[in-house]
């Protein structure tokens, strides 16, 4: 029991790469699950670009294992967009993108040192319309992140899939939010499955499955724990009794209508796109309690053997959705308290993570590897 918390860098969105890593050592933090967008990407939420991608070189990666080492910090590498829909020129650079970050994993040592590269995989919303959708989909998924899979497996990397279903990515008009393909257990089985490779898992957010009523600890004891290589800390608060879950239930999302008629006929709709399911985003241990079991939650992993990072990530409406630097920092801090008394051990100064069992981190590989493309892959 000696599990490190790490901080998510998208609630750092303006700060440079050495600010977040003070930062997080501010914070109590062992480790930074980076994120490394696009900068030229058409996502505008939650998104931030903590090191250099496009010349990124075996040298680059040296340093920074080097900087790790003396400030005793851990990191991942993660840019989360749909790689399966959308404009089909977006997502051919979604690809590549990821493609890159596999590569920068790989320099920096990748499963050596435990950096994984984490991305959505995103819904194809035409073919999810059609008849048999889903299964489409999951075919589409196997085409596209077949060939990825295989080359993050020959350098070494594996890709971990978050839950989040991404309600919120298409317009409040929408009928459904489906988004991205590996949003519930039974998706991400299947997914396997169609690939059968071990360089690749998944991020389990409970968060997600909170406010879908699903208990998280449950879905913990139903999952293959070889797969789970990181686990989100951030919590959700339901609106179970409030006026949209009262008038549109749980079936499908509040949907949009005329303002006109929804006023006249007292019907509430949806303010915004993200305003379809009933809930609101929380730091777990920080200004008041959410809808999860935590110690539950915390002792399911325990106890099934779950020793890889947490990382927090912070989305709270008190916390970094304020703007507010300071805050954001003390929800940090807040979680990092939160979790402490399940996954470190009780030492003189109370719950601490042990550093002396810090593992030391492997060298960059001896040689450069070029960058590659979907169409090299092909």
């Amino acid at each position: 029991m000696n599990n490190q918390i790490w901080i998510m860098t998208s609630a750092f969105p303006r700060l440079t790469f050495e600010q977040v890593a003070e930062k997080a050592r501010e914070i109590g933090a062992q480790g930074m699950e980076l994120c490394v967008f696009r900068r030229d990407g058409t996502r505008r939420d939650h998104v931030a670009t903590h090191l250099p991608y496009e010349n990124f070189s075996r040298d680059d990666a040296a340093r920074l294992l080097d900087f790790l080492g003396e400030a005793k910090l851990r990191v991942s590498l993660g840019a989360y967009d749909n790689l399966i829909g959308g404009d089909p020129a977006e997502r051919v650079k979604n690809q590549n993108h990821i493609l890159r970050l596999v590569r920068m994993a790989h320099l920096l040592g990748g499963d050596a040192n435990d950096v994984v590269v984490g991305t959505f995989v995103g819904w194809n919303a035409e073919l999810g319309a059609q008849d048999g959708g889903f299964e489409k989909n999951l075919e589409l998924y196997k085409k596209v992140f077949g060939p990825i899979v295989k080359y993050a497996e020959s350098l070494g990397v594996t890709i971990v899939y978050e839950n989040c279903p991404m309600e919120g990515w298409r317009p409040a008009t929408a009928p459904d939010t489906i988004n991205n393909l590996p949003c519930t257990l039974a998706a991400r089985k299947l997914m396997y499955a169609l690939v059968p490779s071990d360089a690749h898992g998944e991020t389990y957010d409970p968060s997600h499955d909170v406010w879908q009523h699903i208990d998280p600890s449950e879905v913990v004891k139903a999952s293959d724990m070889k797969r789970i290589r990181r686990v989100h800390i951030k919590g959700t608060r339901c609106f179970a009794n409030d006026a949209a879950s009262i008038h549109w239930g749980r079936l499908y999302p509040q949907q949009t209508v005329d303002p006109e008629l929804a006023a006249k006929a007292g019907v509430p709709i949806p303010a915004n796109e993200w305003d379809r399911h009933h809930y609101e985003p929380r730091v777990p241990g920080f200004g008041g309690s959410d809808s999860m079991d935590w110690s539950k939650f915390l002792e399911t992993l325990m106890a099934r053997g779950f020793d890889r990072p947490f990382a927090i990530e912070n989305e709270g409406c008190n916390s970094s959705h304020t703007g507010n630097l300071g805050a954001t920092v003390q929800g940090f801090k807040a979680a990092v308290l939160n979790t402490a008394p399940v996954v470190w051990p009780l030492g003189e100064n109370g719950y601490a993570y042990d550093e002396s069992r810090l593992p030391p981190l492997a060298p960059a590989p001896a040689a450069d590897v070029p960058v590659v493309t979907m169409d090299d892959l092909a």
